[in-house]
């Protein structure tokens, strides 16, 4: 049975390469979702193996890392690991500090630094 990957907030082309590179892979299925509402229904219903938030949102451009900071905050969802896809550093040790495990950058997308960063999830 495939792992689920959780793909918060990235546009339909971006949602594709990440889908793209995760299936082609691993064992694991890619699902879209935009906000916090579809986001917590979402976790809600399945297990996820991962949860990957983009640095900004899709339809809002709200704050991914608040997203996930409300994410770990919850007892039933803490202990999914959850990564932010961003290319800058300051985004991504601040969500490191707010509970998530190390991200990526969409220009890391094609890299195996990024397959190793996936791997301890969805190997």
């Amino acid at each position: 049975m495939p792992k689920l990957v959780l793909d918060v907030g990235n546009c339909g082309y971006d949602h594709s390469s990440l889908k793209s590179l995760i299936e082609r892979n691993f064992d694991a299925k890619v699902l879209p979702s935009h906000g916090p509402a579809d986001t917590l229904k979402m976790l809600r219903e399945q297990t996820f193996a991962l949860v990957v938030i983009n640095r900004k949102l899709d339809r809002d451009h709200a704050d991914g890392i608040e997203l996930m900071k409300t994410i770990k905050a919850d007892e039933q969802f803490a202990q999914t690991p959850v990564m932010l896809l961003s290319n800058y550093e300051d985004a991504q040790a601040a969500a490191e500090a707010a509970g998530a495990v190390p991200g990526f950058g969409k220009l890391a997308l094609g890299k195996e630094s990024t397959l190793k960063k996936l791997e301890p999830y969805l190997g």
